[in-house]
């Protein structure tokens, strides 16, 4: 039971530095700037919700794409390894990393008239938070857990992080207030950091497990 524990506190500290939530607070109130606060909470619901989806249907799935494109999880952790290394890098600079979103998508969501709907499943949900990097964490993690109760605890972790997700949204003016557009930035740094350690232990144990060391 604590070994479960702590791998659930390990999954759900690296997939919370992954998908960066308060990161993604400018964004989210970027693009409902001029709705209510029951349509930005509507927003907060559905986007969390299309995260737990999109990642726990990854996580299931994660070893028939393996099998159907013949890569190796070995294979695939030094290559999401790379993807995340690259993320970080973008995050230690304080910005949103260019692999979840450009600055066109956020401009050409401010300028279009979109659905709630469109506003919580693109950009917010895919691709800022469960994006490439989340994805192919929650699917290298479940290839590599051996039980039941293993594979549990990593859907387990995706429904925090949706949690998470839903209660940083909904509190995202207090948050931009508190920590202010300086705060934010330095918060990415640091899941940035945190990002960058696991990238690389990430491709260590790619090459450890292709190599048979």
């Amino acid at each position: 039971m604590i070994e479960l524990l702590k791998y659930f506190v390990i999954l759900y500290g690296g997939l919370f530095a992954i998908t960066n939530p308060v990161g993604a607070v400018p964004v989210f109130l970027g693009v409902t700037h001029d709705l209510s606060w029951s349509e930005r909470r509507e927003i907060a619901r559905k986007t969390a919700i299309t995260v737990v989806v999109t990642l726990v249907t990854f996580a299931l799935i994660g070893q028939w794409i393996f099998w159907f494109f013949g890569s190796s999880i070995d294979a695939f952790a030094i290559a999401g390894g790379i993807l995340l290394f690259r993320m970080a890098m973008d995050m230690l600079s304080g910005s949103l990393s260019s692999i979840k979103i450009s600055r066109e998508e956020t401009e050409e969501f401010d300028e279009e008239v979109v659905t709630l709907e469109e506003v919580a499943i693109i950009p917010l949900a895919i691709p800022l938070i469960s994006g490439p990097g989340a994805i192919t964490t929650v699917m290298i993690y479940t290839a590599k857990s051996v039980s039941l109760p293993e594979k549990a605890t990593v859907i387990a972790s995706i429904m925090a992080i949706g949690l998470t997700v839903w209660l940083v949204l909904c509190s995202a003016n207090r948050i931009k207030t508190k920590l202010g557009r300086v705060g934010i930035k330095v918060m990415t740094r640091m899941m940035g950091l945190i990002l960058t350690s696991m990238a690389v232990q990430m491709i260590i144990n790619g090459i450890k497990g292709a190599f048979g060391l």
